[in-house]
């Protein structure tokens, strides 16, 4: 088990005095057996006159603020330290309908009507690049079974895609990722997503932070800090949830802390919200991430 510190400090700029309107935030890791929050401080400036927390239909936590008079800035720092357990999704589950993990994979019927809006895909695929692509990973394999699949696909996207920063904007079309060769993390969870629903399992995205442990911080162009991350959970049809990180190669939750579990990657934004002056006003946005030991 290890004790992480996540601090995550986003500021908006402004050259004149703004109104600001209702933010959401999705700051606060998800509770579960592998990750359990010890501390949560939250600092907003200027101070919201006030905030409130609800869970969102995926049971994320969102929190909301509203705010009263004009400012320059807005400044959300996020303070969190948990316990993180890595867990391998590559263990092999013994019980006796194992064998529900081969292709073509199927799921209880207890299960299905609630994992099937998680199958559904959410791109187009008009000349089937994403179908094609994604059936490449059901050959050349000692065992064709999700788990042997998915590692598969995971590690095609690490060795054969390039990674490229881009800090905003909706992620890529799957066919577009594989056809530019390149792609952010959020471009790579949504075609790694795409291919696993066209397999016939059901995929969520999901959005948190990357640990990068010590003396690994420049060895690959992957392993950036300074940003969110993105990745993707799978559910296998004996096994449950799996986390999967295309971007790094990474099959299981290791250095991976999740905040947000979400069918569609729009339903995960950290921060977003609204303000009230002239456009010309906004001079940026900086966003600052460091995940540490603690």
């Amino acid at each position: 088990m290890d004790i992480l510190k996540v601090h995550h400090l986003t500021r908006f700029r402004y050259s004149n005095p703004v109104f600001f309107g209702e933010h959401r935030m999705m700051f606060r890791p998800r509770e579960s057996f592998d990750q359990h929050v010890l501390e949560c401080c939250l600092k907003i400036t200027p101070e919201p006159v006030s905030i409130r927390y609800v869970h969102d239909v995926f049971g994320n936590c969102i929190g909301i603020a509203r705010f009263n008079g004009k400012a320059k800035q807005l400044v959300f720092e996020s303070l969190i330290r948990l316990e993180h357990s890595p867990e391998h999704s590559l263990d092999l589950p013994l019980a006796s309908d194992g064998g529900m993990n081969s292709y073509p994979f199927a799921y209880n019927a207890s299960d299905l009507v609630d994992v099937y809006s998680s199958i559904l895909r959410g791109y187009p695929d008009p000349d089937g690049a994403v179908d094609m692509w994604s059936r490449r990973f059901l050959q050349h394999l000692p065992k064709v079974d999700a788990i042997h699949v998915l590692t598969a696909m995971t590690h095609a996207i690490h060795d054969e895609l390039k990674y490229a920063t881009r800090l905003s904007g909706r992620p890529q079309s799957p066919s577009e990722t594989l056809r530019l060769g390149k792609g952010t993390c959020r471009d790579f969870a949504v075609l790694m997503m795409e291919a696993t629903r066209a397999l016939g399992l059901a995929c969520r995205f999901v959005s948190g932070y990357l640990r990068i442990p010590a003396g690994k911080e420049n060895s690959t162009e992957e392993l950036k800090s300074g940003n969110t991350h993105a990745w993707v959970r799978v559910f296998l049809p004996n096994g449950g949830w799996a986390e999967f990180d295309p971007t790094n190669g990474l099959v299981g939750n290791r250095n991976l802390i999740r905040v947000a579990v979400v069918r569609d990657p729009i339903q995960a934004t950290p921060l977003w919200g609204t303000w009230n002056g002239n456009s010309k006003d906004f001079l940026g946005m900086d966003v600052a991430v460091d995940v540490t030991d603690g």
